[in-house]
């Protein structure tokens, strides 16, 4: 099994942070995250297709179906530049409620816009960039608040964490879907392997660029359990805090409701 660090162990030592395995200043990592994700952008769907063997599509559906929005919802999905939540949400709501889109990477916004436009979704999603630890909305502003392996790459996981309570209305719905560092016996030590020697290998054939899937892979094994990251949750304020394991425990989706 790959050793989950938690939220204090998320932090190398006094003004340091994680990257990955790195330790680096933490207000250098926001930076790092982003070029990131300014490189990967044009393969991030991609990219969960590798690291995922394809089942984060089905992993989302799972998290729309649990969400069950309903019409009318101003809806939030943070760190989801691509818009593959944003346009699950968005069919759901077949035209009756907001969507909107917050990434901290300008590049994975333009792309998620993009395809927007090719999908003829031109007004019913709003596309902002923005950081998850202070987000550019107002207190109480949004019926629910979804986040799609984006958690992981925050500097502080408890910023983000209260920065939801804040703008999610009384009642409304948090939902986060992330790697998790736990697995079924047996399981966990094959996905390490694939994790660590294959997906680095197949993120440089395949997107030219393999510092940033192995940086990917590293951020899964900084991020804490299930169970310690859902003690994060209802740390924040949260209630009704639940979680399921997902294939095998590879992923957990956590869902929680704003009190």
């Amino acid at each position: 099994m790959v050793k989950a660090m938690n939220s204090t162990e998320n932090e190398g030592g006094s003004g340091t942070t994680f990257f990955g395995d790195r330790t680096v200043p933490l207000g250098e990592k926001q930076g790092l995250v982003r070029d990131v994700f300014r490189s990967v952008a044009g393969r991030y769907d991609l990219m969960n297709d590798l690291m995922s063997a394809g089942a984060h599509r089905l992993w989302k559906r799972e998290m729309i179906d649990w969400l069950a929005p309903k019409p009318g919802a101003v809806h939030l999905d943070v760190a989801g530049g691509t818009g593959d939540i944003a346009f699950r949400v968005n069919a759901r709501l077949a035209g009756e409620g907001q969507v909107i889109v917050c990434d901290l990477s300008e590049n994975m916004v333009l792309e998620g816009r993009a395809r927007g436009w090719d999908r003829g979704i031109l007004k019913d999603i709003e596309w902002l960039v923005g950081d998850a630890e202070a987000l550019p909305l107002k207190p109480s502003s949004v019926d629910s608040y979804t986040i799609a392996f984006g958690i992981r790459n925050v500097t502080h996981i408890e910023k983000v964490l209260a920065d939801a309570a804040r703008v999610l209305k009384p009642g409304g719905r948090f939902m986060c879907l992330e790697f998790s560092p736990e697995q079924a016996p047996g399981l966990d030590r094959l996905y390490e392997i694939y994790s660590f020697s294959v997906i680095p290998w197949l993120g440089g054939l395949v997107a030219g660029d393999r510092d940033s899937y192995r940086y990917l892979v590293e951020s899964i094994r900084r991020f804490p359990p299930p169970e310690k990251f859902a003690g994060m949750i209802r740390a924040a304020g949260f209630g009704g805090v639940n979680w399921r394991p997902l294939s095998g425990g590879i992923a957990a989706l956590h869902s929680a409701w704003r009190v």
